[in-house]
C-alpha cells in the first residue's frame, strides 16, 4: 500500500513540508499505478493504491496539470454512474532507443506509453568511430525531424552496443568488432548525437530486457539470454531483474574456456567466441575443406545434407552445449533464450543437439531452451524498455518539480 497522512511522521520539517512530500508521494503513486494499468478510473485508482477517492482526486488534478495524464472518456456499461477514465498522456515524453551493431544501426523513436513512431534501420560504418557517430547524429535527427519533434524535445536516449562501458576512462572495452570504441572518452562523445540525456547499456544485457518485457522471458523470473553471433555474450535476469555483476561484466561468456586452441591467440576474443561465433563457425568449415563466405552458408548447407557442414553444426552444438553446463550449473535458469544471428538462425539445427547433450554435462534437469521470437529486435526493443521505465520517472520529476500544487 502507499503512504497516507495518517502514517507520515513529521521529521523536523514543519506540516507544510510534510504535507507537500506526501502529496508528492500520492502523486507518483497514482501515476505508476496509470502505468500499470493503461486506461483506469478514479475508484480503481483508490483500490490498486489503498489511497482516498478525494486523495485520488487531487492527485490526478495536479497530474493533468502538468500535463502527465490526461481524461479519456467514460467507462459505460455497469449499473450506476459511468466512470471518467485516465491514462498517460503519450506526448509527456519520448525514448529514442539504438542498437550500435557491427553490421547494422537500428533506431526505434517512441512515446512515452512505448508506442513506436519512427523507425529507421541501416547498415553500420563501424570500421570507423568517427563515421558511425556522424550515421548515428544523422540518423537521430532524421526520426526526430520524422516525428515533428526538435532534439530537446527527447526524454532519454538509450545506447545498446557490445562490450563494457569503462566509466573511469570513458572507454569501450571488449568490443573488438567496434574498432575506435576502446580509446578514453570515445562512450562521452555521445552526448553530442541528441543533446539529450542518455545511457549506455550492454546490448546483449538489453536484450534480455527486452525479452523479459515482449518475449519469451515475460513472467520468467529466472531466465538467460544466450547471444550467438559476430560475438558471443549473455544476459542474466535473476528474480526478475537484471543481473549485471559488480563491474558491468556479467555474463561475458565469450570467455569461457570452451573449445579449441590457446586462449591468448586474440587478447580481443575469448575462447568460446573464437570457436562458436560466425568467424569461428567459418573457420572450422575451412578446417575440414569448406569454404563459406557467411556461417548462414554453412548452415544452409548443412539443411541440404552437406556432411562437412553437418560436421561444423555437430561441433558447434557441442561447444554450445558445453559453454550451456556451465551457465546451468552456476546459475540455475529456468530458461535458456538463444539469440543472435546464429542463435535465431541456426536454432532448428542447434536446439535438438544441444538439448540432447545437456543431460550428461549437468547434475538436474536441464532448463527449456527456445530460440528467441524477437529476432533482430531484441536489443531494441530492450533498450525501449529500460528507457520507458527510466523516462517515466524523469518527466515526472520534471513536472513535480516545476508545477505548483492546484
Amino acid at each position: 500500500m502507499y503512504a497516507t497522512l495518517g502514517n507520515v511522521v513529521s521529521m523536523g520539517g514543519g506540516t507544510a513540508n510534510t504535507t507537500s512530500l506526501l502529496r508528492v508521494m500520492n502523486e507518483r503513486a497514482v501515476f505508476a499505478e496509470i502505468f500499470r494499468l493503461g486506461k483506469v478510473s478514479r475508484p480503481e485508482l483508490a483500490q490498486a493504491t489503498g489511497l482516498s477517492k478525494p486523495t485520488i482526486s487531487v492527485a490526478l488534478a495536479d497530474l493533468e496539470r502538468a500535463r502527465l495524464v490526461r481524461p479519456v472518456g467514460l467507462r459505460t456499461g455497469n449499473a450506476g454512474r459511468a466512470a471518467l477514465l485516465y491514462e498517460i498522456r503519450p506526448q509527456a515524453g519520448w525514448v529514442l532507443a539504438v542498437d550500435i551493431g557491427r553490421a547494422y544501426v537500428r533506431f526505434a523513436l517512441a512515446d512515452l506509453v512505448g508506442e513506436i513512431v519512427a523507425r529507421r534501420d541501416e547498415p553500420s560504418r563501424a570500421e570507423s568511430y568517427d563515421e558511425v557517430l556522424a550515421q548515428l547524429t544523422e540518423m537521430a535527427a532524421a526520426l526526430t525531424t520524422e516525428a515533428g519533434l526538435a532534439p530537446g524535445d527527447i526524454t532519454l536516449t538509450v545506447f545498446g552496443t557490445p562490450g563494457i562501458h569503462d566509466k573511469e576512462t570513458g572507454a569501450l572495452r571488449v568490443a573488438p568488432n567496434l574498432p575506435g570504441w576502446e580509446l578514453p572518452g570515445a562512450v562521452e562523445r555521445l552526448a553530442d548525437v541528441t543533446g539529450s540525456p542518455y545511457i549506455l547499456e550492454n546490448d546483449v544485457d538489453l536484450a534480455a530486457v527486452g525479452e523479459g518485457a515482449y518475449g519469451l522471458g515475460e513472467g520468467v523470473p529466472h531466465f538467460v539470454y544466450v547471444s550467438l553471433g559476430t560475438g558471443i555474450g549473455m544476459g542474466v535476469v535473476i528474480d526478475g531483474k537484471l543481473y549485471r555483476g559488480s563491474r558491468g561484466a556479467a555474463g561475458e561468456i565469450s570467455y569461457m574456456p570452451v573449445g579449441e586452441g590457446d586462449p591468448r591467440a586474440d587478447p580481443g576474443r575469448g575462447m568460446f567466441e573464437s570457436v562458436a561465433s560466425a568467424d569461428g563457425v567459418i573457420a572450422a568449415a575451412a578446417r575440414l575443406g569448406m569454404i563459406a563466405a557467411t556461417a548462414k552458408d554453412v548452415f544452409d548447407a548443412a539443411r541440404a545434407g552437406d556432411e562437412t557442414a553437418l560436421k561444423v553444426v555437430s561441433a558447434e552444438a557441442d561447444h554450445v552445449a558445453h559453454a550451456l553446463a556451465g551457465i546451468v550449473a552456476v546459475l540455475d535458469p529456468e530458461l535458456v533464450v538463444l539469440g543472435g544471428g546464429i542463435g535465431t538462425q541456426a536454432a532448428d539445427l542447434l536446439i535438438g543437439p544441444v538439448t540432447e547433450r545437456l543431460p550428461a554435462l549437468v547434475a538436474l534437469r536441464p532448463p527449456r531452451i527456445e530460440a528467441s521470437t524477437l529476432g533482430a529486435d531484441a536489443v531494441l526493443l530492450g533498450a525501449l524498455a529500460f528507457g520507458l521505465a527510466t523516462a517515466r520517472d524523469l518527466v515526472f520529476e520534471r513536472a513535480v518539480a516545476v508545477t505548483p500544487p492546484g
